[in-house]
């Protein structure tokens, strides 16, 4: 005889018998996070980028059945939120005018709904609040060419202080979004590689050299450049600045940037590593 069909009634008691099951398990991850933060030793930072972004890759190739995976990274960016707050004070700063909320709704996605956030006019003001560490993180919008005064050139600052690119938002990549992405993420934190990562340098060029010989110059240095930004110089005593996306990893001290500098045999007063991010993952096609 074939099985007698579950009531409503029944299949309601198993979902509240998961939820139950599910609070218990986020309650004993939360206990763990405590752990961590006493091991870490009162580290003031508790985000760690590279984790997350492995965390949500580790998920998404393991899931499976008929709850879609964008709201399931969604939940899991608020658990991962919960949980920074929880080892020390957590905040963001983001660049969101009234022309650009976008970057706000970006923020909170992947930030937290109930992390305190500020929005700020300009991208600098965001970096600022990194800096007298009123934020842990400022979300700054992606790098356009036509900008005459790029708010990534500041990274360049020999200032140990100074923070870098962790992120690009968003990390999880929809049908709705654009093709292109929207934000960076700047924190006082060094990269760290996840397995499939772009890193961000940036180099100060004095004399005359094209953009396509120096493309040329950072590939034959072991540094496979995938998008330029640049700055021209201003005026004849100023440099022109460029921004390389790079595909691949690069350490803060990589012989590759020394390699680099040589090729470049005096050219380039300043080559630094600015950051790097994690590639987002990509959900079903992009529009």
């Amino acid at each position: 005889m074939p099985d007698t069909p579950q009531t409503l009634d029944s299949l309601r008691r198993q979902i509240d018998e998961i939820d139950e099951a599910i609070h218990d398990l986020i309650m004993q991850r939360a206990g763990v996070v405590q752990d961590v933060a006493v091991a870490k030793n009162g580290d003031p930072l508790a985000m760690r980028p590279g984790r997350e972004a492995a965390i949500l890759r580790r998920l998404a190739a393991r899931h499976g059945g008929g709850f879609p995976l964008p709201e399931l990274t969604r939940i899991w960016r608020e658990l991962i939120a919960g949980c920074t707050r929880m080892q020390a004070p957590f905040a963001v700063a983001v660049h969101a005018p009234e022309a650009r909320g976008e970057l706000w709704d970006l923020a909170r996605d992947h930030y937290g709904s109930h992390t305190p956030t500020t929005a700020v006019a300009g991208p600098m003001q965001a970096i600022r609040a990194v800096y007298d560490g009123s934020a842990a993180v400022a979300v700054v919008p992606w790098p356009v060419e036509s900008d005459a005064d790029p708010w990534w050139q500041t990274l360049l600052s020999d200032d140990p202080r100074t923070p870098r690119i962790v992120g690009s938002l968003p990390f999880v990549v929809t049908e709705r979004n654009r093709d292109e992405p929207l934000a960076l993420a700047v924190a006082p934190l060094d990269p760290e590689p996840t397995g499939d990562d772009h890193a961000l340098i940036a180099v100060e060029l004095t004399g005359d050299i094209s953009r396509s010989r120096l493309k040329q110059i950072i590939e034959t240095a072991g540094l496979p450049p995938v998008a330029f930004w640049t700055r021209p110089a201003r005026n004849a005593e100023d440099s022109a600045v460029h921004l390389v996306d790079v595909a691949g990893f690069v350490a803060v001290g990589d012989p590759r940037l020394g390699t680099l500098r040589e090729r470049l045999d005096g050219l380039a007063p300043r080559i630094r590593l600015i950051g790097g991010f994690a590639t987002p993952i990509a959900i079903g096609r992009r529009s």
